[in-house]
C-alpha cells in the first residue's frame, strides 16, 4: 500500500493542490495559545533550512505587481482665514501672528475679593519690575514705594476678611507693607489716561524726566507681554452661564464665504475638531464687521512621494537588524480594544505601505484639493480621490481630518483640510480656581462647590479649609464687639430640640431651580446664597469667591447668575481655571489664564435638611 504522504513530484503536487497544506498566512506573527506574544514575534533563529521555511511561511517568497510611486502631481485650492467673531461681539480681523488658544481663552486679570483686585503676586512681580528698570536712572525707590504702596489689611475690619481670615496670607501681605512697590497700581495710572506719568506727583530732577518717561513705555509693553489679556474688560468668547467658549471664523472661497463655528469649546484642546462648517451662515458680517479680503489661491506642484516612517518602525523584511526601543511584544490590547489593535495592525503589517507627499502651508489656512495624479515606477498614473467624501450623514463613512458640517444642505462631506494656528502642546499650572457643580437628589438641589479658589496672594487655596477659616474670622469679630446674647430658653425637661434649617460648609453655593425666562416649561439654575448665622451678629449671605461663580457680583448694580439645567447632567461637572504658557513659532512666550471644563464624578449629598428633631446633649 502506498503511503498516502508520500510524494513523488513535489511541484506538481503544489500546483494541483492534491495534499492539504498551509501554504499562506494573513498575519506574520505567530498565534501562541497565551496572550504574551513576545517570543513569536522574537523569530529566534535556529538554522539556515529553519531560516528558509519561516521565510516561506511568512511569504517573503511572494512577490506583489505593485509598483512605488515616483512622482505625485498636485493641484489644489487654497485660502486664509480672515476674519474672527468672538461670541457676540463685533467682527475682527484674524491674527494668525498669536496662538488661536490664546486669542480665544484669556481671560482679564484674575479678580480676588479682597480690596486690590489683582493678586499680590503680580503686584509684586510687576512693582520689581519697575524698580529694576529705573535703577540706573536714580535713586527713586523709596519715593515710588511711597507713591504706590501696599497697604496692610485691618484685622478688625469684616471687609478685610478675604485676607486676614487666613494667616499665611495676612503674613504676605504683612511682610511687603510700607516695603514694595504696588507694580500693578503704577501700570493702572499710567494707562488710565493720556498725558500721564510716571513720575506724577513724585519730585524728580529735570534730566530724568525723559529716561522715567521711556521706562514707563517699557513697563507698560512688559506689562501687556508677561500676561495676555483681552482687549475688553471681558472675554466676550467666554460664556459665563454655560462655562464654555463660543466663537467663529471664516475664510472667503469660490462660493463666497466659508463660516466656521465653535459653540462649545471647553476642552482646551483647540483644532479642526472643535468647530463646525456651518452652511446656515452666509457670512460674519454685522455690525463693526471688518471687509472681505479675497485671500483665495491655487497652488499646481510636483513632487516626489517619500515613504512613510516613525519612531521605532519595523523594518519590511524579516532578519533585519531593528531599533529595540520599540517592544511591540509588550502591547497588551484586549478583544474589545479596537484602536489599538489598528494601532498593531498598522505598525506590523502595513507600516510601509504609506508615503507621503509634503505640502507646507502657513497656519490659518484652507486647502481643498482639486486633484491628485501619482505615476509609478511602471509607467502607471493614477487619479487618486479623497476617502471620505460623499454623503456627510453616511454612518458608513469614516475619515480623519474631517470637519463636520451642518446647516441647509449637509449632504455631501466637507474635505477641505482646515489648518488652524494652534500650537501641540500648552503647559498647564495648578488650578487656582476649581468648581464642581453636582446634583444633590436628597435635597433636590444642585451645588457648586468652590474646591479651590483663589487667595489674594496669588495662590489657589482649599476652599473647605478657606470657608472653616472665614467663619470662624467671622464668630471672633462678633465676640469681640460684644453683640447681644441670644435670650434665654424657656425651663424644660425636653431632650430634643426643633431645628429649622441644618447648615452646609461655607464653599457651598446652592443653584435652585427657576423658570427660565420666557419659557414655560425650561428650567435654569440660579446662584443663591446660603445665610451665615453667627450668634450676637446679624445673619448675611455667603458669597462665592471664585470668579467663575462671581459673575454679576461686582458690577455696580449686581445682577444674577443663572446656568441652564443641561449644563449640569447627572455626572456632574468640574470648571477649571489656571494659567497656561506656550511658546510660539517665533519663539515668543505666550501666558494667559484660560478655563477647561471635564465631567464630573456623579451625584453626592450635601446633608442639607430642613424641619427636624435633634437630640440635646446631655449636661
Amino acid at each position: 500500500m502506498a503511503n498516502r504522504y508520500t510524494v513523488a513530484d513535489m511541484a506538481v503536487a503544489l500546483e494541483s493542490k492534491e495534499y492539504p497544506t498551509v501554504t499562506l498566512w494573513n498575519r506574520i506573527e505567530g498565534r501562541p495559545r497565551t496572550v504574551d506574544f513576545t517570543r513569536a514575534l522574537r523569530a529566534e533563529v535556529r538554522d539556515a533550512l529553519w531560516m528558509l521555511t519561516r521565510q516561506w511561511q511568512a511569504g517573503e517568497f511572494h512577490g506583489e505587481d505593485a509598483g512605488s510611486p515616483v512622482f505625485a502631481k498636485l493641484h489644489v485650492d487654497t485660502s486664509r482665514l480672515t476674519r474672527l467673531r468672538p461670541g457676540d461681539a463685533a467682527t475682527i480681523a484674524f491674527d494668525d501672528g498669536v496662538p488661536l488658544e490664546t486669542q480665544i481663552e484669556r481671560q482679564p486679570w484674575r479678580p480676588t475679593i479682597a480690596r486690590d483686585k489683582v493678586a499680590l503676586d503680580l503686584r509684586l512681580l510687576a512693582g520689581s519690575r519697575w524698580l529694576k528698570q529705573i535703577a540706573a536712572i536714580g535713586n527713586y525707590a523709596a519715593l515710588f514705594v511711597a507713591k504706590y504702596p501696599f497697604k496692610l489689611p485691618d484685622p478688625a475690619l469684616a471687609s478685610d476678611a478675604a485676607v486676614c481670615a487666613h494667616p499665611d496670607v495676612w503674613q504676605s501681605f504683612a511682610a511687603v507693607a510700607g516695603r514694595a512697590v504696588d507694580g500693578i497700581a503704577l501700570y493702572e495710572y499710567l494707562t488710565g489716561g493720556t498725558g500721564r506719568h510716571a513720575y506724577d506727583g513724585i519730585a524728580v530732577l529735570g534730566i530724568h524726566k525723559q529716561p522715567l518717561d521711556d521706562a514707563a513705555k517699557a513697563f507698560v509693553a512688559w506689562v501687556n507681554r508677561a500676561i495676555s489679556r483681552p482687549a475688553t474688560a471681558e472675554n466676550p468668547a467666554w460664556q459665563p452661564n454655560r462655562l464654555e467658549y463660543r466663537f467663529a471664523f471664516s475664510a472667503p472661497v469660490a462660493a463666497g464665504e466659508k463660516v466656521y463655528v465653535a459653540d462649545e469649546y471647553y476642552t482646551g484642546m483647540l483644532d479642526w475638531h472643535s468647530v463646525d462648517v456651518d452652511l446656515g451662515t452666509a457670512s460674519l458680517d454685522g455690525e463693526g464687521a471688518i471687509p472681505a479680503v479675497d485671500a483665495r489661491g491655487a497652488i499646481t506642484r510636483t513632487m516626489i512621494p517619500v515613504p512613510l516612517t516613525y519612531a521605532g518602525m519595523p523594518h519590511p523584511r524579516w532578519w533585519e537588524i531593528e531599533d529595540g526601543r520599540t517592544n511591540f511584544g509588550e502591547i497588551k490590547p484586549d478583544t474589545t480594544d479596537l484602536a489599538k489593535l489598528l494601532f498593531i495592525e498598522f505598525g506590523l503589517v502595513y507600516s510601509n505601505d504609506w508615503f507621503v507627499v509634503p505640502f507646507t502651508l502657513p497656519g490659518g489656512s484652507l486647502l481643498s484639493v482639486r486633484g491628485l495624479a501619482v505615476t509609478t515606477v511602471f509607467g502607471e498614473r493614477l487619479w487618486i480621490e479623497a476617502a471620505g467624501r460623499g454623503s456627510d450623514d453616511d454612518w458608513q463613512r469614516w475619515s480623519i481630518y474631517t470637519v463636520d458640517v451642518r446647516g441647509r444642505d449637509a449632504s455631501a462631506a466637507d474635505t477641505t483640510l482646515l489648518l488652524l494656528p494652534t500650537v501641540p502642546k500648552v503647559q498647564e499650572g495648578p488650578p487656582l480656581e476649581r468648581v464642581a457643580l453636582m446634583r444633590d437628589e436628597i435635597a433636590n438641589m444642585v451645588w457648586a462647590i468652590e474646591k479651590t479658589i483663589p487667595a489674594p496672594d496669588g495662590t489657589g487655596r482649599s476652599g473647605a479649609a478657606s470657608g472653616r477659616e472665614t467663619r470662624a474670622y467671622f464668630e471672633r469679630l462678633a465676640a469681640a464687639a460684644g453683640g447681644s446674647a441670644p435670650p434665654p430658653l424657656y425651663e424644660n425637661d425636653a431632650r430634643i430640640r426643633y431645628d429649622v434649617m441644618s447648615s452646609v460648609p461655607e464653599n457651598w453655593i446652592p443653584m435652585i431651580p427657576v423658570r427660565a425666562q420666557g419659557s414655560q416649561r425650561a428650567i435654569e439654575l440660579q446662584r443663591a446664597a446660603m445665610p451665615r448665622v453667627i450668634e450676637g451678629a446679624p445673619a448675611t449671605r455667603v458669597r462665592p469667591r471664585t470668579s467663575l461663580l462671581r459673575t454679576g457680583l461686582d458690577q455696580a448694580a449686581p445682577q444674577p447668575y443663572f446656568v441652564p439645567e443641561e449644563e449640569v447632567p447627572r455626572a456632574g461637572a468640574n470648571v477649571m481655571l489656571g494659567y497656561q504658557r506656550t511658546r510660539w513659532l517665533n519663539g515668543k512666550v505666550y501666558v494667559w489664564s484660560g478655563v477647561r471644563k471635564q465631567t464630573g464624578r456623579g451625584e453626592g449629598s450635601s446633608g442639607l435638611a430642613f424641619d427636624r428633631l435633634v437630640d440635646v446633649p446631655a449636661d
